[in-house]
């Protein structure tokens, strides 16, 4: 199980991985070693709560594909297990993200101070443009 939150788990085998060869430098290992990881994971098909699904659907996240399935690819470290671990999470991290409850916004008010901050400012800046038109008496 993979801890996501205090109350939410995810299991592992719902969790697919392919490893691959590393992009970039690194010489001979990258070439010989598949130390990049894939990780698949099916959120449509997912035991995560109804909400969290629809959350992470929703977010728009450029790793999340029009299936409904989240590839994470994680090549930075040497080792296999690293990336692995790397790749698990960041998973964690996206779904936490979405689990966690959005808050609504409080409208507030401008003071009046502020206000007239405002409007000093502006009355300011529209002399400084008045002052930017042609010096002397005839225009022409």
């Amino acid at each position: 199980m993979i801890p996501i939150s205090h109350n939410l788990m995810l299991d592992e085998r719902e969790v697919e991985f392919s490893m691959i060869r590393a992009q970039g430098a690194g010489g001979q290992n990258v070439n010989k070693v598949s130390s990049a990881v894939h990780l698949r994971f099916d959120i449509r098909a997912s035991s995560l709560p109804d909400d969290v699904k629809h959350a992470l659907l929703g977010s728009g996240d450029r790793r999340i594909t029009k299936d409904g399935v989240a590839i994470i690819k994680a090549q930075t470290h040497r080792s296999q297990d690293k990336n692995r671990a790397e790749a698990i999470e960041r998973l964690a991290a996206m779904i936490a993200s979405a689990a966690r409850p959005v808050t609504p916004r409080k409208p507030t008010r401008p003071t009046r101070a502020s206000q007239q901050r405002r409007v000093q400012r502006k009355v300011r800046h529209g002399q400084i443009k008045l002052m930017r038109g042609k010096i002397g008496g005839d225009a022409g």
